[in-house]
């Protein structure tokens, strides 16, 4: 992000460009992470590469449970932002993560689904996987607090 810019102004202006890249850029967190998305249909697929300073279990090895949470989350977000008219990054009101399998040190894939989209709260599911997205290694249910779009 650029100092002469605002999160929300380089949100709008990804979207109005209809330019992925730029719009992951807009959050500082996705960046951090080192997220990218791509489309697929009405849906974003959200693309964590595999780092070793990921690694949360050296031993198996293991991505970090953390890790794999906040990419979960932030996929919903990036998903929830594409999709909706506001451009002011959705606050978690809550949100449950279910660790189903060892994420090994491979890259890991998520796709987000908005099941319910109301003037304030948005629901949203996620799944995360490596080799088959029959086979999630972490699913996310969250609740979100959205702004309705600015006029």
């Amino acid at each position: 992000m650029t100092s002469t810019g605002s999160t929300a102004d380089l949100i709008r202006s990804a979207k109005q460009a209809r330019d992925l890249g730029q719009f992951v850029d807009a959050i500082p967190y996705a960046r951090f992470l080192g997220i990218t998305v791509a489309p697929e249909g009405d849906q974003l697929l959200a693309t964590l590469a595999y780092r070793d300073s990921n690694i949360g279990n050296p031993q198996l090895p293991a991505l970090h449970g953390g890790v794999v949470g906040a990419f979960l989350e932030t996929t919903a977000i990036l998903q929830l932002l594409w999709q909706q008219e506001s451009i002011l990054v959705p606050k978690t009101i809550t949100i449950t993560v279910d660790y189903l399998r060892s994420a090994g040190p491979v890259d890991t894939l998520a796709k987000a689904t908005v099941t319910k989209l109301g003037s304030r709260v948005a629901n949203v599911h996620a799944s995360a996987w490596q080799d088959n997205p029959e086979k999630p290694v972490a699913a996310i249910n969250a609740n979100f607090l959205v702004t309705p779009a600015e006029d």
